[in-house]
């Protein structure tokens, strides 16, 4: 095992800074993904880690040493490339092997290692295969044995299942973290699609132009986003941002004369509130099927400890997913506001409905998109 440290690391090309003074430590053993869009730098990260690029300042040890100035083959690091790089005229096994070959390690010890690789990964039945044999999770496995057979105590992998169809990329993230557990390998993990890094990392790193926004364990990232983009970027669908207004003394939602936000700081400017965390207050539409209209949904005057208002809200439009319903509304001033609802809710555009959210659930954001706890 070898942790990694990036100190201060920063890539500049000509006037414009690919990544600027982004710190982090990878723990020796742990899978840390490296998240954000297109353009944000996790990539070029990634590739200074692998010694295929070279920061223009800042330091980047692994497993104690300082390897900033070293080539590529002596980090001890393997890589899995978004392509997989596979050579097309050999064979799996020639394919897997074909590191060690370059590397000009004991051939003595090919089989064993072979051997092991094939066996994780299912592969035996396939060495003698080309790559235009197989399917693209088979690619993938591939290039997954050609680094693990390395032994390298670090494993790098740039956006690998980007490629594949939405059930392929759902079994490889498995078989992925099961091999970095049962290896226990260090691993730093590309990716844009946030249910990747939700579901697979013990240390999220998301990005956005260049510097870090919050780096913090997946759980702590989606209940305590640091910024407004943290808490946009992260959830299907995302958190809602509800902008704020001050009335008499009161933050109300923006378009609104209430009621008041219970909580809510003075510096606030918008309210976050997850779809999954906002339920329909009576009056409200019933979910088809319903037996009883008013069942659940809880009048204002019997709010229990930590429950906020109802806020009026005016239905834009119902998306129906089987086990639940997402409504889209907007209050006031604010449109988008997403709400997941258990089955299938009938509500026209233009009805109104109540929603409520416990304010355990809120999340407050000041003019300049920080997070603030709640008054």
């Amino acid at each position: 095992m070898a942790a990694i440290v990036l100190d201060q690391l920063t890539k500049q090309y000509a006037d414009a800074a690919a990544i600027s003074n982004v710190a982090f430590t990878v723990p020796a053993g742990s899978f840390t993904v490296l998240l954000g869009p297109s353009g944000c730098g996790k990539s070029t990260t990634l590739r200074m880690i692998a010694g295929l690029d070279t920061p223009t300042s800042g330091r980047i040890h692994i497993g104690g040493r300082d390897v900033t100035d070293l080539p590529p083959a002596k980090r001890r690091v393997a890589m899995v490339f978004q392509s997989y790089a596979l050579f097309p005229h050999l064979s799996v096994r020639e394919n897997i092997l074909f590191g060690l070959k370059v590397r000009k390690e004991p051939a003595a010890d090919y089989q064993r290692r072979l051997d092991r690789v094939a066996g994780l990964l299912g592969l035996g039945h396939l060495l003698d295969r080309k790559p235009s044999q197989l399917s693209g999770g088979q690619q993938q496995r591939v290039a997954l044995g050609r680094a693990v057979i390395s032994e390298a105590p670090v494993c790098l992998m740039d956006e690998p299942l980007s490629n594949l169809d939405a059930q392929l990329r759902h079994e490889m993230r498995r078989e992925i973290r099961a091999l970095q557990q049962q290896l226990n390998m260090t691993m730093v993990y590309v990716t844009h699609d946030q249910t990747e890094a939700m579901s697979m990392a013990d240390q999220v790193v998301l990005l956005r132009n260049g510097v870090i926004e919050q780096c913090d364990t997946p759980d702590r990232l989606y209940a305590r986003p640091a910024t407004e983009f943290a808490a946009r970027f992260i959830g299907t669908p995302p958190m809602n941002l509800i902008t704020l207004d001050s009335v008499g003394g009161a933050m109300v939602p923006a378009g609104t004369s209430g009621p008041a936000v219970p909580q809510a700081p003075a510096a606030a400017r918008k309210l976050g509130v997850r779809p999954e965390h906002i339920r329909l207050a009576a009056p409200a539409v019933r979910p088809a099927g319903s037996a009883h209209q008013g069942q659940g949904q809880g009048h204002d005057a019997e709010r229990g400890p930590g429950q906020g208002p109802g806020h009026a809200a005016t239905v834009q439009g119902v998306e129906y997913f089987g086990a639940d319903s997402i409504v889209t509304c907007a209050i006031g001033t604010s449109s988008g506001i997403a709400v997941r609802v258990t089955g299938h809710l009938h509500a026209a555009p233009g009805e109104v409905l109540h929603l409520q959210w416990d304010t355990q659930h809120q999340h407050f954001f000041d003019a300049g998109a920080l997070a603030l706890a709640a008054g």
